[in-house]
C-alpha cells in the first residue's frame, strides 16, 4: 500500500480529473472545509472546473481520506464502507 500526504505533494490537475473520473469532482471537494469560508465561497455554487481549481490551488479542499483500492475509489472517513471494501480486498 503506497500513501501520499498531498499536503507536501500536491494533487496535479489530471490526478483530481484521474481519481474524479468514477466519483465526479463535487464527490471529492470538501465542500465542509473551513478553508472555503475562508475564501468567502462557502456559500456558493461552484463548477466542476472552478472545483478543481481550487482543489489543485487549495489541498485542504480534497476530502480526506482517499483511498484508491485495485481502482475503486473510496472518499471520505466513511469506517463501513472502508471496512467492507478492505473486506472484499
Amino acid at each position: 500500500m503506497e500513501e501520499r500526504d498531498f499536503f507536501k505533494n500536491p494533487f496535479t490537475e489530471q490526478e483530481i480529473l484521474e481519481l474524479a473520473k468514477e466519483v465526479g469532482v463535487a464527490q471529492i471537494f470538501a465542500r465542509r472545509s473551513p478553508s472555503l469560508k475562508q475564501m468567502g465561497l462557502a456559500d456558493q455554487e461552484l463548477s466542476d472546473e472552478k472545483m478543481l481549481e481550487l482543489m489543485v490551488q487549495e489541498p485542504r479542499l480534497v476530502r480526506r481520506p482517499l483511498v484508491n483500492l485495485e481502482g475503486r475509489l473510496l472518499v471520505g472517513a466513511n469506517l463501513k464502507a472502508m471496512e467492507a471494501a478492505l473486506s472484499e480486498a
